[in-house]
């Protein structure tokens, strides 16, 4: 039950965001955006993806966590459907927040589930909610590009994600009943562990987990953008993004199958170094092989996002310890990632093309690269 539950909910926590990237040239005009300012489509939930990663455990600890996840995925549901009706980009915005706050607190409450329900197996179950976020996530890239077409525009193919948001509410709800854990008791500690910002081990995944996740969003924003400009169909920039999504769902079992030592540091490299060679690739020529080369960049990030998404746990020996590092991941990661879509945008806007944009996040890669061999689990 428990399982099914994180799956369900993991399955509704990506589509309200990725959905976006396949329609965001009819969003741009129909708003009359700039590229800077569509970019904060995706900025904002990564941003409050990581400044609320640090008040979720908080607010569980004094509201009960499976009341609060229950109550950030109605929120999540209620704000994808109301994005797609506003006509005001003030609005527009404002419901994008939403969409943010109800992932961002979700996503912050898991792992310390996991950690608390599944201690033994934690790796295995993470690599079991990141797959599933995957597949979400490819699912709706795959989707919502058709989905505009038949509809005749982008409203009903980024609202119809909310119905998955509430079926992981419904989930939960089961969850929370049978596990007999929807009250305040299901957060509260016996020992309450700080931040830890004096952990250079800390900052070093934290930022191998920025690098990740600015590569991964400002792909899913720009990635469509950059192929409807070098002359492919709406539906054709669509596929080449489901290609992405769809290896970067079959990475997170590999990874973490190939990955059953407890150093996960050579896996770790290896993924980092693919994710840059195909970056690399689609920033110089972004017409050579796209079906090689982008699957090949999120086939390597898929890998270090499962392995990255397990170094807090391999680092803390308790539920809140975990709470706490992956509270302090997930905050200066999202909030160092939310730069990606933005920066991308605005170089895209003053350099006329996503070149520059596109050479940037191919650095970010080798930065990411970089730091793998740093990652050593406490211990070793």
């Amino acid at each position: 039950m428990a399982i099914g539950g994180i799956v369900l909910v993991a399955l509704s926590l990506r589509p309200s965001i990725v959905s976006v990237g396949p329609v965001l040239p009819r969003v741009i005009f129909d708003f009359n955006l700039t590229h800077a300012q569509a970019s904060l489509l995706t900025a904002i939930p990564e941003l409050l993806m990581g400044l609320l990663a640090l008040v979720a455990p908080l607010i569980a600890r004094r509201l009960g966590r499976d009341g609060v996840i229950l109550a950030a995925l109605i929120i999540l549901g209620v704000a994808t459907l109301a994005r797609a009706c506003v006509t005001d980009i003030a609005l527009l915005l404002a419901t994008t927040a939403g969409v943010g706050a109800g992932i961002a607190i979700a996503g912050a409450l898991i792992a310390g589930f996991i950690k608390e329900r599944f201690s033994g197996h934690a790796a295995a179950v993470m690599g079991v909610y990141a797959t599933a976020l995957s597949v979400g996530s490819t699912v709706a890239a795959a989707a919502t590009g058709p989905l505009s077409v038949l509809a005749g525009g982008w409203r009903i193919a980024i609202g119809v994600w909310s119905v998955l948001a509430l079926i992981g509410a419904v989930a939960w709800l089961a969850v929370a009943l049978v596990g007999n854990k929807f009250s305040t008791s299901g957060m509260a500690p016996s020992v309450v562990h700080r931040l830890p910002i004096r952990s250079g081990k800390a900052w070093k995944i934290a930022i191998f987990f920025a690098m990740n996740n600015l590569l991964f969003y400002s792909i899913l924003a720009w990635l469509p953008s950059v192929y409807q400009e070098a002359g492919r169909s709406a539906s054709g920039a669509s596929f080449i993004l489901a290609s992405f999504t769809f290896a970067f769902m079959c990475a997170n079992p590999i990874f973490g199958f190939l990955s059953r030592s407890h150093d996960r540091r050579p896996w770790l490299f290896s993924a980092g170094l693919m994710a840059f060679v195909g970056m690399a690739v689609i920033g110089l020529a972004p017409n050579a092989l796209p079906l090689f080369f982008v699957p090949l960049c999120a086939f390597g990030l898929g890998g270090t996002f499962t392995l990255g998404m397990t170094l807090p746990l391999d680092n803390t020996s308790t539920a809140d310890e975990a709470n706490s590092w992956n509270a302090f991941v997930l905050l200066i990661g999202y909030v160092i990632a939310a730069i990606g879509p933005l920066a991308s945008g605005y170089l895209r806007d003053e350099t006329g093309d996503f070149e520059m944009s596109l050479l940037v996040l191919a650095g970010c890669a080798a930065l990411m690269t970089f730091l793998a061999p740093f990652l050593k689990p406490r211990q070793l």
